[in-house]
C-alpha cells in the first residue's frame, strides 16, 4: 500500500512516538523531511545536502550521515543543524551512509568507502562501478564527546546497519550482497563474520545489493535490496525465508511501524514512495 508519494530519492525512514515520520530526501531536495501520520504532509526540517541514514536519539534530535560534504550531523527538530565529525584520527569521511545506535548507547556508522561524485557522477552510477576502489568502513562514535574508533576497513561499498536481538552489530555489503555481524562485548567489537547474503540468482543483471535493514522482535531481518525491486527476509540462521515485492526496482530502506501495528514502512527512489506492507511481527525496538 502506499503510504506518500511525491518524494524526490527518499532514505532513512524512522517512526515517531506521536505515528508521524522522518525521512530524509536527496536530489535537488537534499533535506530531512517530517510526514504526519496520515502521509499526506510533508514539512521541512533541515536543508543538508544529500543526506543518507538517519537516525533519533533518546533527546530527539536527528542524526544525519551527509555525503555531499561528508559528515555526521545532528540537527533539532526545529531544524538548527550542527556538524558533528568529518572523518576519524585525521581520515576524512568519504561516503556516511547509515547509522544507528546500540544498546551500549554508542553511535555506529557505515561509510561506503568512495565519494559520491566519483560513485555516480552526476546522480548516474558509474557503468563500470565494479571496477571502482572501495575502501568502505565501519566507525562507533560517542555522541557527547565525539571520541569516535574505526570497527572495520576494506567493504565493498558499506551501506545497512542495525542491531540485532543477539546483541550483535550487522553491515552490509552492497556490491556483494552480503550481510556481515560483528560481536559487541563492553567496549570490544569482534572480527567480520559472514552471516549471510541476499542476492536473488534469477534477477536481472546490473548494480543491485543490499541497502538500508531493519531487525524484526521475531529475530528475522528485513533488507531492501536496491536494483532487486524486494525486501529480503533473513531467519535467525541467515537463510533467505521471503521476498515481499516493492513497486519500484529501487527501495532504499525499510522502518518499522509503531508497536503492535505489524507493519514496515519502506523508501523507494524509482516512484519517490513510501510503501507500507503488514508483515507477522512488530519491529525490535531501536536503541
Amino acid at each position: 500500500m502506499n503510504f506518500t508519494s511525491n518524494l524526490v530519492l527518499p532514505e532513512g525512514p524512522v517512526a515517531l512516538k506521536d505515528g508521524s515520520w522522518l525521512c530524509v530526501q536527496g536530489g535537488v531536495t537534499g533535506c530531512v523531511t517530517h510526514i504526519s501520520a496520515d502521509g499526506k504532509t510533508h514539512n521541512l526540517i533541515a536543508k543538508t545536502g544529500k543526506p543518507n541514514g538517519l537516525a533519533v536519539d533518546k533527546r530527539g534530535f536527528i542524526w544525519v550521515a551527509e555525503s555531499e560534504v561528508p559528515s555526521l550531523l545532528k540537527i533539532s527538530m526545529t531544524g538548527e543543524v550542527e556538524v558533528v565529525l568529518t572523518g576519524c584520527d585525521n581520515e576524512a569521511f568519504l561516503f556516511p551512509n547509515d547509522l544507528c545506535f546500540g544498546p551500549d548507547g554508542y553511535l555506529y556508522l557505515t561509510d561506503s568507502g568512495i565519494l559520491i561524485d566519483e560513485f555516480e557522477p552526476g546522480g548516474k552510477i558509474r557503468l563500470d562501478y565494479e571496477k571502482l576502489a572501495y575502501d568502505g568502513r565501519v566507525f562507533r562514535i560517542h555522541t557527547q564527546t565525539k571520541e569516535i574508533i574505526k570497527i572495520d576497513t576494506g567493504i565493498r561499498f558499506t551501506n545497512g546497519i542495525a542491531f540485532g536481538p543477539d546483541g550483535y552489530l550487522y553491515v552490509n555489503e552492497t556490491l556483494t550482497g552480503n550481510i556481515f555481524r560483528y560481536k559487541v562485548e563492553g567496549d570490544a567489537v569482534g572480527k567480520r563474520e559472514l552471516f549471510g547474503n541476499v542476492i536473488n540468482p534469477t534477477s536481472a543483471p546490473g548494480f543491485k545489493g543490499p541497502d538500508g535493514m531493519a531487525f524484526g522482535e521475531n529475530g528475522q531481518l528485513y533488507v531492501t535490496v536496491f536494483g532487486q525491486g524486494d525486501v529480503t527476509v533473513l531467519d535467525k540462521n541467515g537463510k533467505v525465508a521471503e521476498r515481499i515485492r516493492t513497486k519500484g526496482m529501487n527501495p532504499t530502506n525499510v522502518a518499522f511501524g509503531l508497536p503492535g501495528k505489524k507493519q514496515i514502512l519502506v523508501t523507494e527512489y524509482e516512484y519517490g514512495t513510501m510503501e507500507l506492507f503488514n508483515v507477522k511481527t512488530d519491529g525490535l525496538e531501536l536503541w
